[in-house]
Order: C-alpha cells, then structure tokens, then sequence
C-alpha cells in the first residue's frame, strides 16, 4: 500500500494533481481543503495517501494532514459512501466541522454538502458517532445541550460553521442560550 506521496507538483486540476517523484508521474485526488493549501507548481509537496484498487480502477486519493484520510477512512467504511462521496464530504467540510456535526448529531450542516441527502446524513451521523468526534478530539463544550443551541442559532444567522464555533469557544462553559447568543453576536461583530 502507498501509505505517502513526495514530489514536485507537477500539475494542479481540482481535485486532481500529478506529482512528480523521481521521474515518475502519481495522478491524485485530493479533497478541496487539501487543494488549496498545496504549495505552487514545481514546489515540493508531500501528502498523505490512501490506494483504492477496484476491479476497473486502481485510484490514490491525497490528503494534507492525518485527521483529514482517518476521516477518509471512516466515512468509506460506511455502506452506500464510496471513496468518491468522501471526498466530496472532505470537500464540504473541514474534518473539525464533521466530528462537530457527529458529535452534535446536526444532519443539517452535512446536507449542506452538495451529493450528500438526508439518508445520507442520518447515516453518517448513525455510523461515525463515537468515532469521529473522539478522534479528532471534540471539546465537551459542543455535548453541552445550551451550546449546540447557541452554535445552530448562528448557523441559523448565517455564520459559517467555522466562525460559529470559534465565537463558542470564547464563551463562558455554563451561559445560557441567549446570553451566549448575544455575547457570540458581539464577538463576531468585531
């Protein structure tokens, strides 16, 4: 198994890249987070792998970091989610935003992912939970019933996933929900 890639970057054609090593040219495929933080072409460039071999295909999916190909690996260990469907999920989401929506159990911010429907959703949220969240090292704060409240009304607002979190964050462990949601609102004004 090719467990990791280094190389000058060759070629950069979302979400496919061609690396060279040696000579050789490895064809990628990458999740959009990864994408965009490669480096410029004829840089050096290193990822982490994971080698599908199917019966018309043998494809090697790239990623920057460790939590992003554990995700990977959970999500295509789940029946009806092919390698495909994951990384468009990695292309959606950060892995953060993902152990979040597992963790919160929010079908909601998974659906916002383009190829990804409800049954989809409920079933990531069914099969991940436990795994995910605990992996990638959840702060408690986000079980809390009153934050997961606060953080689904600055969704509602129209905040990112990201700014929601990070303005929850900063928030005292034991607010109350409207107290959170004005003290989040004024973080986020700054």
């Amino acid at each position: 198994m090719i467990g990791r890639i280094q190389g000058q970057l060759a070629e950069k054609n979302p979400p496919e890249i061609l690396v060279d090593c040696n000579g050789v040219g490895y064809e990628l495929l990458v999740p959009m987070s990864t994408f965009y933080n490669l480096p410029g072409l004829g840089e050096k460039v290193s990822l982490l792998t994971h080698f599908v071999v199917r019966e018309d295909a043998q494809i090697l999916y790239g990623f920057g970091s460790s939590p992003e190909r554990a995700a990977f690996r959970e999500l295509i260990k789940i029946s009806g989610v092919g390698p495909r469907t994951a990384l468009s999920v990695l292309s959606g989401m950060s892995v953060q935003d993902l152990a979040q929506a597992i963790t919160s159990q929010e079908a909601g911010r998974i659906i916002k992912v383009p190829g990804i429907g409800k049954k989809t959703a409920e079933r990531l949220l069914l099969e991940l939970k436990g795994k995910l969240g605990a992996d990638i090292g959840v702060s408690a704060t986000f079980k809390d019933d009153n934050s997961s409240d606060i953080l689904q009304a600055l969704i509602a607002l129209g905040y990112s996933d990201r700014d929601a979190a990070l303005a929850l964050k900063a928030l005292p462990s034991e607010i109350g929900v409207s107290d959170g949601i004005k003290l989040a609102l004024k973080a986020l004004g700054k």
